[in-house]
């Protein structure tokens, strides 16, 4: 799955938040330090931004920052051909990869915590604007091994069940397919809820997460 099969995939901007927030405060209740979080999600990314987050620890990571205007998206693969790391020493964005960015999405963009040494780290590039009956990207080629393929699997899955999978692997713990889709609902997290996810944490030590994710609150 390259670039353009995500965009054709992906849900729109509502879903794809909702989607975010799921992933942040399951993670949030599975992981008490934020170092070793695989997503994170800042409700207060700006005055008026919000971004879903997703690092590895691995070199790989990805940022979709959501505003009134709309959605901008990018991924990084630190092994793909396409990294703006070239073989013959350069650093620069694949060509198109960026090309066609709207306007009121080009703050978004050109964000200097995605950038290294003034260069945008990213392999996967794509937007949409409010309204939008479509999400876009810029006209890239050769971008079969971009990413995209594994780097927003969750997102595009949609499913709890593909959750449970991945945190079965990465945090190695078994867990409860009702409390994961009670929290992929968004529904407000209950007592009962945490200590089916993890048992060593309470629903009170959860409080500043939950305001940082700006998920929903009983």
């Amino acid at each position: 799955m390259s670039v353009y099969e995500l965009i054709a995939r992906l849900p729109d901007i509502d879903r794809v938040r909702r989607g975010s927030r799921a992933l942040a405060m399951l993670d949030a209740v599975l992981s008490r330090d934020p170092a070793y979080c695989y997503y994170s999600f800042d409700g207060r990314w700006s005055d008026t931004e919000e971004a879903a987050l997703m690092n590895n620890g691995s070199g790989d990571n990805y940022a979709i920052v959501f505003s009134p205007e709309g959605a901008f998206g990018l991924g990084f693969d630190h092994e793909s051909p396409v990294s703006p790391h070239r073989d013959d020493g350069r650093v620069e964005v694949w060509p198109g990869l960026l090309d066609g960015v709207p306007d009121a999405l080009a703050a978004a963009a050109d964000e200097p915590a995605f950038k290294l040494d003034g260069v945008t780290m990213a392999t996967v590039g794509f937007w949409r604007r409010t309204g939008d009956v479509a999400w876009q990207c810029g006209p890239v080629e050769g971008v079969e091994q971009d990413g995209a393929n594994w780097l927003f699997d969750l997102l595009v899955d949609g499913r709890p069940e593909a959750y449970l999978t991945f945190a079965e692997e990465y945090y190695e713990v078994a867990l409860e397919l009702d409390a994961v889709a009670h929290v992929y609902a968004l529904m407000p997290l209950t007592e009962e809820i945490v200590t089916a996810l993890n048992p060593e944490v309470m629903l009170k030590d959860l409080k500043d997460d939950i305001a940082e994710i700006g998920y929903p609150r009983s």
